[in-house]
């Protein structure tokens, strides 16, 4: 999944279910240098409000409360990733179908985060989470 932690001009999840800082370890042993050969297009907060199907003050609230990341352009104006609209699909799923507050999501989205990045370590090393222990 994408790291959803703040840049210097972003909106991140400071917040609602914020997460800790993270230290050079941290960095150093779950994030990659990765270095854009074209530009990765932003989205509008209307273009991003059309394909989620939410109202851009939903929207917004949501960035508010770090459950979107979201930067801000020299204008002021909100621009997405283009994962926007699935991660705001995602935040409406676990609304409506687990019935839980924003804090809430907050905490399961970073939980879920977790679980991704564990599993995709155990991936690498070749080990599958499947599999009972030998001891």
């Amino acid at each position: 999944m994408n790291d959803r932690s703040a840049g210097a001009a972003g909106v991140g999840r400071a917040g609602v279910g914020a997460r800790p800082a993270r230290t050079g370890a941290d960095l150093t042993a779950s994030t990659a240098v990765r270095y854009a050969l074209v530009p990765v297009p932003r989205l509008s907060l209307a273009a991003v409000a059309l394909r989620s199907g939410l109202h851009p003050d939903l929207i917004r609230r949501f960035v508010a409360l770090g459950l979107v990341d979201a930067e801000r352009d020299a204008a002021g104006r909100l621009l997405f990733d283009p994962t926007a609209p699935a991660v705001l699909a995602r935040i409406q799923r676990l609304r409506t179908g687990l019935c839980l507050n924003y804090a809430s999501i907050g905490l399961v989205l970073d939980l879920l985060d977790r679980i991704s990045l564990l599993e995709a370590a155990l991936r690498g090393r070749g080990t599958r989470s499947e599999t009972p222990p030998w001891t």
